[in-house]
């Protein structure tokens, strides 16, 4: 019995990449950072695009790895090969944090750090309105387009309270998967390394 290799074939689904959306790593992309990885786009043009892997938690809060940091036990999440020693956020603190980057919806990205950790300092932010990434993933022009006409990638959108609200970890990329239902349901019980099986 031969196996369909289709199975495992991203087909176009009509949702373009675009900032807001997110990337599914199709289940055998290799790497430390992409493996069945969920990645939130907060750029996206003909120069490149930027994410944020949504679902690489670290075993350190945000004030642990900052020393300088108010006491805030918010999570810290790989967020991609690039720039890993400096740190990025998205929030749904808007225009509160000023040089913020409008996302979608009520989602930002960015802004000024000093004065979201005295905002944090005075107790108005919640880490529920917050969330920390330790570097970013990064494409050049045409690359990202390059790594999904390769079926690297499947594009798809998600309510961007779920990104900031509910806690993102290895079940993620499944959750994702479900959602998208059809053939690639498959793929949340397919083992991610097949010649160990």
């Amino acid at each position: 019995m031969t196996l369909d290799i289709n199975l495992f074939k991203i087909e176009t689904n009509n949702v373009a990449p675009e900032k807001g959306r997110i990337l599914i790593a199709e289940p055998f992309l290799p790497g430390s950072y992409f493996n069945r990885a969920v990645v939130l786009l907060v750029a996206h043009s003909e120069k490149g695009a930027v994410g944020f892997i949504l679902n690489k938690k670290i075993d350190y809060p945000i004030d642990e790895i900052m020393p300088d940091f108010p006491d805030f036990k918010a999570e810290v999440s790989l967020g991609g090969p690039v720039s890993t020693d400096s740190i990025y956020f998205i929030h749904s603190l808007g225009d509160d944090i000023p040089g913020s980057i409008h996302v979608k919806d009520n989602l930002y990205w960015g802004g000024d750090f000093e004065v979201l950790k005295k905002k944090i300092s005075e107790g108005v932010v919640k880490n529920n309105q917050v969330r920390f990434f330790l570097g970013y993933s990064g494409w050049d022009k045409g690359q990202l387009e390059e790594e999904l006409n390769e079926h690297s990638w499947l594009v798809s959108d998600i309510e961007e309270k779920k990104i900031l609200l509910k806690k993102q970890d290895e079940t993620s990329w499944v959750g994702a998967i479900r959602k998208l239902g059809g053939k690639y349901l498959i793929w949340e019980n397919f083992p991610e390394n097949p010649s160990l099986n």
